[in-house]
């Protein structure tokens, strides 16, 4: 296919990879500042994983009972196992309640309480309710209104393309380089400002909630530019993805009141979390149903417990669970009305990521030095929010918030700032990447390669982990990156090439979990979603910093020297208990 050259190139103001909540709400507030902004994403953006989310959007409104932001900081500092950072946590928590209700205003249909104010639930880990809901599609609403004002704003929208590099020289970020998924053919996007938004990682697992475009993508970019990525370490397990599948049934379930049971019929987070029960943070809760499982208390003796939502009532679930109660009939062919769910824990969010200030611009050391230019937001940033373990409702809150606050971080930059020289040769990184894979002669197929990396995450990286165990996840990664070397591709054609896309997600894949595993053989310690069975317990002596890691050519290279900003006057460390 001949392609016209004058079409492959695009100058403009500031591009958002990632069309998720965070992507979106960023190229709102670029777009009413009036300047042009371009989102560039690999799905459409209402099909982005943002919808996925279910359960609900954290703020402080205490429409259903007293609450304040110092509570809802609270739970978040002690939630994220004291690794977040303060600081970032207290700005997080008093935007929230005007992120709520700027999307109310946007015309977000929250579901509502009698008298007509935003209703709002109990989660796992809070101690009030403040997951403002609309059923359990909270997600799926903030997503479609926020991508409907987008086009009100007229952003430009790049639907199926994929960023395959980016373009930093001097600590300087000047674009990106995309592949036109839909017609093929490398673009250069020539610009003021770059956004990285590319949600999660999920995908590096067997059993997770994620979409299957959550491959970490812009995590394996800032590597490849020689940046860190922070607290990899840190993923988190949810407590409740629907058996075999990983599908998340939402917390929301609990937080209308669903039971978790064992074999023998108990609720048996009294032995883990008596005061909160099935509502415990997720990691709590998801260890907990591990071990259940581990030693034989599993279904049947199997390797899943149940989600109970029987004594909730039929009309309850159809107007509160809606796709909860779907999702089980579809999949499990289970009728949660009259019938328990299996469950077990499935990856489902990273707390490490992209390391950020509280501007959401990149930051390269621990000194908090940033590459110009470049932003982060949502799941693939570390401002550090939720430090070891996210709350739930706490994520949808963070990708909006800082969505906007990149928004507005972006508008300023590129209003102060005028457009600096492409490197010389802009497409050639992208283009020799799409050439390796055309034009292999190796054996290999990037198919084999993840199924074995994903089974041995799941195996050897999951809600418990050991020494042992990750140093023999250590020598699969190695062996699987050499093995990557030889991979060849059947599709040699331009148009929805899926088979060169599925590669190159594999080489990201292979590329960051190597951070996550030397992160987690590093951290000698049990803190929030990282479990130790050889170290149990917390060391905040040793292990209250976070961990920023580097790719080399001699690997993986970690520095622990950045600190965690605590308020010790306020929110001192103290015993995690629930």
């Amino acid at each position: 296919m001949k392609l016209d050259e004058a079409k492959l190139y695009h100058k403009i103001d500031a591009v958002v990879v990632g069309a998720g909540l965070a992507g979106l709400r960023a190229a709102l507030e670029i777009a009413r500042n009036g300047f042009q902004v371009a989102v560039i994403s690999k799905v459409y953006p209402t099909r982005s994983h943002s919808g996925a989310a279910q359960g609900g959007i954290a703020a402080a409104l205490a429409n259903v009972k007293e609450d304040s932001l110092d509570l809802h900081m609270f739970d978040t500092i002690k939630g994220g196992d004291y690794l977040g950072d303060q600081d970032v946590i207290e700005f997080f928590i008093s935007e929230a309640v005007k992120t709520v209700y700027e999307f109310e205003n946007m015309g977000v249909p929250f579901s509502r309480t009698e008298d007509g104010r935003i209703n709002q639930r109990d989660f796992g880990g809070h101690s009030s309710p403040r997951a403002c809901f609309s059923a359990d599609i909270t997600g799926h609403v903030l997503l479609h209104t926020l991508y409907e004002q987008c086009v009100k704003q007229h952003v430009h929208f790049f639907n199926e393309f994929q960023v395959f590099s980016l373009l930093i020289e001097n600590d300087s970020c000047k674009g990106v380089v995309a592949w036109d998924i839909r017609n093929g053919g490398m673009h250069t996007f020539h610009s003021k400002s770059v956004l990285l938004a590319t949600g999660g990682y999920g995908r590096a697992y067997k059993i997770t909630s994620n979409a299957h475009a959550n491959t970490g993508d812009a995590l394996a970019l800032i590597l490849e530019c020689g940046l860190p990525l922070e607290d990899m370490e840190f993923v988190q397990f949810h407590p409740t993805g629907l058996y075999k599948h990983g599908i998340l049934l939402s917390e929301a379930a609990r937080g209308e009141g669903a039971y978790i049971l064992n074999d023998k019929g108990e609720r048996f987070m009294k032995n883990y979390a008596a005061t909160k029960m099935e509502l415990g943070p997720r990691d709590v809760v998801s260890r907990a149903e591990q071990t259940e499982i581990n030693e034989g208390r599993g279904i049947g003796g199997k390797d899943y417990v149940y989600l109970d939502l029987r004594h909730i009532g039929k009309e309850r679930i159809m107007e509160r669970l809606p796709q909860v109660y779907d999702l089980a009939l579809n999949y499990l062919k289970v009728d949660a009305i009259k019938e328990p769910i299996p469950i077990q824990p499935t990856a489902h969010y990273s707390m490490g990521g992209i390391p950020a200030n509280v501007r959401t611009e990149v930051i390269k050391d621990a000194k908090g030095s940033i590459i110009k230019g470049l932003y982060t937001a949502g799941e693939a940033s570390c401002l550090s929010v939720h430090g070891a373990n996210r709350l739930g409702t706490n994520s949808l809150q963070d990708a909006a918030t800082f969505g906007r606050i990149a928004g507005i971080s972006m508008s300023q930059f590129v209003r102060d700032n005028k457009f600096e020289n492409l490197p010389a040769n802009p497409q050639d990184a992208a283009l020799k990447k799409v050439s390796t894979f055309m034009n292999g002669t190796g054996k290999e197929r990037h198919s084999v390669i993840r199924a074995l990396l994903q089974n041995g995450m799941t195996k050897l990286a999951g809600v418990f982990r050991t020494e042992e165990d990750m140093l023999k996840l250590r020598v699969l990664v190695k062996e699987l990156q050499e093995r990557f070397k030889n991979v060849t591709i059947d599709d040699k054609g331009n148009s929805y090439n899926m088979d060169l896309i599925e590669a190159f997600e594999v080489s990201n894949l292979l590329s960051f979990s190597e951070t996550i595993v030397e992160g987690a053989i590093a951290r000698k310690e049990s803190r929030g979603a990282h479990y130790r069975n050889d170290y149990p317990k917390r060391d905040d002596e040793n292990w209250l910093r976070h961990t920023l890691a580097w790719q080399t050519e001699k690997g993986v290279v970690l520095d622990h020297s950045k600190e965690v900003i605590i308020f010790r006057d306020r929110y001192a460390p103290q015993e995690r208990k629930y």
